[in-house]
């Protein structure tokens, strides 16, 4: 099955290590655990710094076509074709400045999510680095292409590494390699060389932890995974902790937690929605958005503390009096908190932390207490 999947430009350095389980994740062979399991994966990432392959992402850059060479105004102009597709201030980033945004269909509905970047160098202006979700990539590609055709061109960057390095020890030991992230805040980006190319670092991640990512050229990207490899404060991390570490971080995964018919008010994700585009309401599905601002919401993402067995995606949610009133989208158990969590949506009146609910698993009634998110608080550095 191995050889009718895609693989990451990384592919070979996994099933080098002894150990390496590969499976299929959104049509790539990619690594979910190596020798050491997941329970150890995960706490390895908490204490020290976990190196993940997330090269079968969709990172990218849109470019506009003609510069006027004012940064500000050409920065205003690409911002302008992103924004007629998200909710989030794109306009207004600063220089190097990362933000977590949306993709929204007309009725208001999570297309995917994603982050986008302004360049710090004033020459770059005029250009944003995408990262999408490896599933639904081409569809998003296409969107940016729909949506800029004339003015901007989409440049894939698929093609390249895409490392992510997360945990309190994550950026003491890329700043080994790469001196300058030390310097990096949260959310924010900057355009490094290594080896005589070009590279991109953001202080950002997936898991709850501080840490990096890296977009590596494809030529140098196995050298500089082997590298990072040989610092002992570095272990490879597969897709099984990264599940277990983003859950404990409350951090929705698109096709589970959040997809085409949930806005990103329903999804608990309401901060990606700035308020200058909100008084403007010149983005997709805005009236239905605004209607849930306001009030109108028929359901939400909360967590859960579950008694018993692990819930899994799909278990039924019943209120105190039995009746079925939601269904969990992820679970599983936290090796940090040692019990079961989970998340799903449930009506706004039983999104009360604290709150009584219950889980069907394996056809029988477990407990299950509403509780806020993260369920582990994130470790993100946001410097001066």
């Amino acid at each position: 099955m191995a050889d009718a999947l895609k693989t990451t430009i990384l592919n070979a350095a996994h099933r080098a290590i002894p150990g390496a389980r590969m499976v299929e994740f959104g049509g790539y062979d990619m690594p979910v655990q190596y020798a050491d399991g997941i329970m150890a994966e995960h706490r390895w990432t908490r204490e020290n710094a976990g190196a993940f392959d997330v090269s079968h992402m969709g990172p990218c850059f849109l470019v506009l076509d003609k510069r006027s060479g004012d940064p500000e105004a050409d920065h205003a102009a690409i911002a302008e074709i992103v924004e007629t597709l998200v909710p989030g201030d794109i306009k207004g980033l600063k220089p190097g400045q990362l933000r977590y945004s949306m993709l929204l269909n007309g009725q208001g509905g999570m297309i995917d999510d994603l982050m986008i970047g302004r360049p710090r160098v004033t020459a770059r202006n005029g250009m944003l680095y995408i990262v999408v979700n490896a599933g639904g990539k081409e569809a998003d590609f296409e969107l940016f292409r729909q949506a800029a055709a004339g003015k901007a061109t989409l440049r894939r960057a698929d093609e390249r590494g895409l490392i992510a390095v997360q945990g309190p020890r994550a950026v003491e030991a890329v700043a080994k390699i790469l001196p300058e992230v030390a310097a990096l805040s949260f959310m924010f980006l900057v355009r490094l060389e290594y080896e005589g190319q070009g590279i991109i670092c953001s202080r950002s991640g997936y898991t709850g932890e501080d840490g990096l990512e890296i977009l590596i050229p494809a030529g140098i990207a196995r050298a500089f995974w082997d590298r990072l490899l040989q610092d002992p404060l570095v272990k490879p991390i597969g897709l099984g902790a990264r599940d277990s570490l983003r859950l404990e971080a409350g951090l929705p995964l698109y096709g589970h937690d959040a997809d085409e018919t949930v806005s990103p008010v329903e999804a608990n994700l309401a901060f990606a929605i700035s308020k200058r585009r909100r008084r403007e309401q010149n983005f997709p599905g805005a009236a239905r958005i605004e209607h849930e601002l306001d009030g109108a919401l028929a359901r939400k993402r909360v967590g859960l503390l579950i008694e018993g067995a692990p819930a899994r995606e799909g278990a039924e949610i019943a209120d105190a009096n039995g009746r079925i009133v939601g269904r969990v989208t992820s679970g599983g158990f936290s090796p940090t908190l040692s019990r079961p969590i989970a998340m799903g949506f449930v009506p706004p009146e039983l999104s009360t932390p604290g709150t009584k609910l219950s889980v069907f698993v394996r056809g029988k009634s477990q407990g299950a207490e509403v509780t806020g998110l993260p369920f582990v608080a994130h470790r993100y550095v946001r410097k001066a």
